[in-house]
């Protein structure tokens, strides 16, 4: 496969997944701050998903339809779900010969819907929930596509490792933010509506009921998200389904290049997955969180360098 087209797929995927998490996240926190419970502030997602100033994110941090506003539909923000949903077409189009009809389809609605000017008006008016759940399920509906319509090859193991690699920083990212909010601090006792928006923010509040019958604590809340292979969204399962796709792309004519990824992705898989919570605690959430971020980015690097890098 041409790297060229490689780095297309893959980065279409990585776009994806990041609407889908701003997205998701919107959604839990715009229903959140309609709870008068606690104090809400919109800085946290700011933080995660934004590239703004911490003055900047202060400023807009109260203001429920500016932040919507500035994060689904504003032209001027690099992270909008807009921009983000456009680069993810604009790669999709670029290799439109290595995805099906009904991928480019699924991009294509979704591209157009998030740049209506109605969205921007429902957005500003009306429950933006809806909204939210609209552009949610167009991009469900290009994820059960590309499931049960891509043809299992390398084009196919590319855009799961963008999907994989992406979510597992996204993961990592969500609970360093959230849990600097608590200044790291494990035992000290957090409203119970906290961890429930934080979990439903991933789809991992359900899973959680079932597998914690004590209610909310914050080292429980650290386990699944780092460390529990059943839940899709933490780092091990997306760590270890990255390591599952990228061993697709072995062949001879990169066997460097393929055994220095597999070690960098087979070294963090490792780490992580024989860690346990208090191994974590000991060494410290931020600085394991830090860490696990700083080897992601590097086989990131490392893919663009062996893979994708063309003239």
């Amino acid at each position: 496969m041409l790297s060229r087209v490689a780095d297309s797929l893959y980065w279409m995927s990585r776009y994806m997944e990041r609407a889908d998490g701003i997205l998701r996240m919107l959604k839990i926190n715009y229903a959140s701050s309609q709870d008068d419970i606690q104090e809400f502030s919109w800085k946290p997602v700011l933080r995660i998903f934004t590239a703004l100033t911490d003055a900047e994110a202060t400023a807009l941090a109260n203001d429920n339809r500016g932040v919507l506003q500035f994060m689904v539909t504003d032209k001027d923000n690099p992270n909008s779900v807009l921009n983000i949903v456009t680069q993810a077409r604009e790669n999709g189009r670029s290799v439109q010969d290595h995805i099906t009809k009904e991928m480019w389809q699924c991009l294509n609605d979704f591209y157009h819907t998030i740049r209506q000017q109605k969205l921007v008006e429902l957005l500003q008016q009306e429950d933006p929930i809806t909204v939210l759940d609209t552009l949610i399920k167009l991009g469900l509906l290009y994820f059960g596509t590309t499931d049960v319509t891509m043809a299992r090859g390398e084009g196919s193991a590319f855009i799961n490792i963008g999907k994989f690699l992406e979510r597992a920083i996204q993961s990592a990212d969500i609970l360093d933010i959230k849990f600097s909010d608590l200044n790291y601090e494990l035992d000290k006792p957090a409203d119970t509506t906290y961890w429930k928006y934080l979990l439903m923010s991933i789809s991992g509040y359900e899973l959680y009921l079932k597998t914690y019958r004590s209610g909310f604590g914050a080292k429980n809340v650290m386990e699944q998200i780092i460390l529990n292979e059943n839940f899709p969204r933490s780092v091990v399962y997306s760590i270890n389904h990255l390591h599952h796709y990228f061993e697709r792309l072995k062949n001879e004519k990169n066997i460097s290049g393929f055994n220095h990824l597999n070690f960098m992705i087979g070294k963090v898989q490792s780490k992580i997955k024989f860690s346990t919570p208090d191994a974590i605690i000991h060494e410290g959430l931020h600085h394991f969180l830090v860490e696990t971020k700083s080897s992601l980015f590097q086989i990131g690097n490392a893919l663009n360098q062996n893979y994708f890098a063309h003239g």
